[in-house]
C-alpha cells in the first residue's frame, strides 16, 4: 500500500478534519483551466493524485479519516500551506509542487490561478494602535496560573454579571476551520494564534489588528507575554513567547511583533508544540509533544524513536538551559513486526499540556501520554516533578499501567499496534495546584481515563485519592483542562462515545461539568447533561475543552458549539449561548463558529473572549474568536 495513504489519518485529518465552511472568501466550484465547456462535468487533475494517494483512508478505510466530502469545504490557502508548509509537508514530500497544487483545486473545486484569500484583520488606527504599559498581563490561565481562576478584580465578572453579556465584536480568522489558540490579554490587546499559523495583537475595544506576525505552520497554544509587577513600568520591551506545531519556539516584540529569535528545541521530525509555555524568572518552559502517533500508521515506519520532554529556555536569547525527558532511556531496537518491521521502545510519552511552576518548591509539574511502542515503560500518563534551576527528575507517579498506543491500533491487525493495545489515556491537561488549608496543598491530575487524582507535593507526590468522575474515551474523559475556586475543583468531561477500536460505547458516560471538593475527593454535584447539536452534523455533545472559573461560577465551551456559565452551589446552568453560527466579523468576513474545544474563555475587565470552531475528528470546523462584553459596550 503507498505510504502516504497509511499516513494521511493521522496527519491530513489531524489538519483537514474539518466539515465545509461557506463564508465569505472561500470560492465556489469554478472550472478548472481546460475544463469542459458548460453543461459537462470539469475534469480535476488532482482527482486522480487523491484517488491514489488519499482515498484509502477518506473513502472508508480508516475510522478516523473524514469522508472526502468534508474536505471539499476546506479553503484552498490552507490546504496549501498544510502541504508545502505544515504538518503534511513530510507526506507530500513525493509529489511536484504542480502535483500539490492540482490536488488543492480537486478538493476545493477553486483554480488557484484566479484564487483571491479571505481579508486579513484590519489594521489599527493611531489611537486604537496603542499599547498601554501600565497594564501587564493578569497571572491567570495557562502560561501563567494554571488553576485558570480570574478574580473579579482582574476579570471584572461575577456571576451575577453573565446574564448582560452580549457579543461586542467578532473576528474572522483567515483561512481556518479551528480555533485552538487560547486568548491572552495585556496592554489593552488579545493576543491569539491561528491555524494558518498567523499571531495577532487585537485592540481590546475595536477588534481591528496593531500587528500580525506569520509562524512557520498553526500556533495552538497560548501566546504568552512576560509579566512585570502591577503599578510599575516593565523593565525593558515586554515580549511574547509560543510555539507552533513545527515544533518552533519564537520570542517576539509584544508592541511590534517583530521576531526577536526563534528555535527549534527538539530535533526529532515529528516535534510539535501543542501545550502552552510557562515562565519563572527569565526562564520558559517549553511542553514538546509529538506527531510520530500518526507517522506509525505507516506499515513501514520503525516505531518509534520520539521522546517527550519540557525544555527550559533563557527568554533573552532562547537559548537551552536543560531538557528534561518523560521517557529518560533513549529508545533501542527491541524487536521486530510480523512484516519485519524494526520496533523501538521505549518511546512516546508526550507533554501535550502546559506545565506548571510551585515557586515556594522550586519544582516544575507536568504530564505525559501514552507510550508509543511495546514493552510500555512507568514514564506514561504520569505525573512528573521536576527542579526548576537543574530539570533533575525529582519524582514521577504514574496514573495508568501498559497503555502503549499508537494511531495504527485504529486499525484492525496492523503491524505496528504496540501488543498492549493500551486506551491512549494521556494526561493531556495541566496539573493544577490547589490551597486546601492550614498550609497545605494538593496536585490535582485529570486524565482521559476520566479519573481524577491529587497528590501530595510535600511528600514526593504520595497519593492522597482519586475519583473516578467520566468513563473515559479515545478523546476524553477530561481532556484539555480543568479550573478551581478555593476548594471546588470544575471538571469538564467529555465521554466521547467512540473506543480505540473505533466502535462505540453502549452507555451513555458522564459528559458534562462536574464538582469536586479538592480536600475530600468527594463529587459535589454533576450538572444536567446538554445535547445542543440539534440537526447539526457531525456533531457531539460532551465537554472537551478547558475551563474557566470565576468567582460563583464555572465557564465552559462545549462539543456542540454552546457556551455555558454553571453555578458554583449547584451545578445549574446560570447563563449560555450558541456559538455554532455565523457572525458578521470586523474584518470584513463572516466569522462561524463551530465546536469548542481545546482553550476556554478568556475573562478581563468585564469582556469575556472565546475561540468557537475544531474542525478535527468529525467535530464541527469554524474560524470564530468572540467577544462578549457587558451589554455589549
Amino acid at each position: 500500500m503507498h505510504r502516504t495513504r497509511w499516513l494521511v489519518t493521522g496527519l491530513i485529518s489531524a489538519a483537514m478534519a474539518m466539515a465545509g465552511l461557506n463564508g465569505a472568501g472561500f470560492a465556489s466550484e469554478p472550472a478548472p483551466s481546460g475544463a469542459p465547456a458548460q453543461g459537462s462535468a470539469p475534469i480535476w487533475p488532482g482527482q486522480a493524485i487523491f484517488q491514489q494517494n488519499c482515498a484509502g483512508c477518506h473513502n472508508g478505510n480508516s475510522p478516523k479519516a473524514p469522508p472526502e466530502y468534508m474536505l471539499h469545504g476546506m479553503s484552498p490557502t490552507m490546504i496549501l500551506h498544510t502541504i508545502d508548509e505544515g504538518v503534511m509537508k513530510p507526506m507530500a514530500a513525493g509529489l511536484t509542487e504542480q502535483q500539490r497544487r492540482q490536488l488543492v483545486e480537486y478538493l476545493t473545486k477553486t483554480d488557484l490561478s484566479t484564487y483571491k484569500g479571505p481579508p486579513p484583520p484590519k489594521m489599527c488606527d493611531a489611537a486604537h494602535g496603542r499599547f498601554d504599559l501600565t497594564s501587564p498581563p493578569p497571572r491567570v490561565g495557562w502560561g501563567y496560573d494554571n488553576t485558570r481562576f480570574v478574580p473579579a478584580a482582574i476579570g471584572g465578572l461575577t456571576a451575577r454579571d453573565l446574564p448582560r453579556l452580549k457579543l461586542k465584536w467578532a473576528l474572522a480568522f483567515p483561512d481556518a476551520t479551528q480555533a485552538r489558540s487560547q486568548p491572552v490579554v495585556a496592554m489593552g490587546a488579545i493576543f491569539v494564534g491561528s491555524h494558518d499559523g498567523t499571531v495577532f495583537a487585537l485592540d481590546l475595544a475595536t477588534g481591528c489588528a496593531r500587528w500580525t506576525a506569520r509562524a512557520g505552520a498553526e500556533v495552538r497554544d497560548a501566546p504568552v507575554v512576560e509579566s512585570w509587577p502591577d503599578g510599575t513600568m516593565p523593565a525593558h520591551r515586554p515580549r511574547v513567547f509560543f510555539g507552533d506545531i513545527r515544533g518552533n519556539v519564537y520570542a517576539l516584540d509584544a508592541q511590534t511583533g517583530q521576531q526577536l529569535w526563534k528555535v527549534r528545541p527538539e530535533d526529532h521530525n515529528a516535534a510539535t508544540i501543542t501545550g502552552t509555555v510557562a515562565q519563572w524568572h527569565g526562564t520558559i518552559y517549553v511542553p514538546i509533544s509529538s506527531l510520530e502517533v500518526g507517522t506509525a500508521e505507516d506499515p513501514h515506519y520503525p516505531c518509534c524513536t520520539f521522546r517527550g520532554s519540557v525544555v527550559a529556555l533563557d527568554m533573552a536569547t532562547g537559548r537551552k538551559q536543560w531538557q528534561a525527558y518523560t521517557v529518560q532511556q533513549e529508545p533501542r531496537v527491541v524487536g521486530q513486526t510480523a512484516n519485519g518491521t524494526q520496533i523501538l521502545a521505549p518511546s512516546g510519552a508526550p507533554v501535550w499540556g502546559s506545565p506548571t511552576v510551585d515557586d515556594k518548591r522550586g519544582a516544575l509539574y507536568f504530564g505525559s501520554g501514552e507510550n508509543y511502542a511495546s514493552p510500555a515503560d512507568d514514564n506514561s500518563d504520569a505525573v512528573i516533578a521536576v527542579d526548576l534551576v537543574t530539570g533533575e527528575r525529582r519524582w514521577s507517579y504514574q496514573l495508568s499501567k501498559h497503555d502503549a498506543w499508537n494511531n495504527s491500533c485504529m486499525y484492525q491487525g496492523h503491524p505496528n499496534c504496540p501488543a498492549e493495545r493500551g486506551l491512549d489515556q494521556d494526561l493531556a491537561s495541566s496539573p493544577m495546584l490547589v490551597d486546601v488549608g492550614q498550609g497545605r496543598q494538593v496536585l490535582l491530575a485529570g486524565a482521559k481515563s476520566g479519573m481524577l487524582t491529587a497528590l501530595d507535593p510535600d511528600r514526593k507526590g504520595a497519593f492522597l485519592w482519586d475519583l473516578r468522575v467520566g468513563r473515559g474515551s479515545l478523546q476524553g474523559g477530561i481532556h484539555f483542562g480543568m479550573s478551581a475556586q478555593g476548594t471546588s475543583i470544575y471538571v469538564p468531561i467529555y465521554d466521547s462515545k467512540t473506543t480505540p477500536q473505533a466502535g462505540t460505547y453502549t452507555d451513555a458516560g458522564y459528559p458534562g461539568m462536574h464538582m469536586v471538593d479538592a480536600a475530600t475527593g468527594k463529587l459535589v454535584w454533576r450538572g444536567a447533561f446538554f445535547n445542543g447539536c440539534g440537526q447539526r452534523m457531525p456533531c457531539e455533545a460532551g465537554i472537551s475543552a478547558a475551563t474557566t472559573a470565576i468567582p460563583g461560577a464555572v465557564l465552559s465551551g462545549a462539543i456542540d458549539g454552546w457556551l455555558r456559565a454553571y453555578d458554583r452551589q449547584t451545578g445549574k446552568v446560570i447563563w449560555e449561548t450558541n456559538t455554532a453560527g455565523d457572525f458578521p466579523a470586523v474584518n470584513g468576513a463572516m466569522a462561524h463558529g463551530g465546536s469548542m474545544s481545546g482553550p476556554g474563555p478568556a475573562v478581563y475587565q468585564g469582556h469575556l473572549i472565546t475561540n468557537s470552531g475544531y474542525g478535527f475528528a468529525f467535530k464541527l470546523p469554524g474560524n470564530a474568536l468572540l467577544v462578549y462584553s457587558l451589554d455589549g459596550k
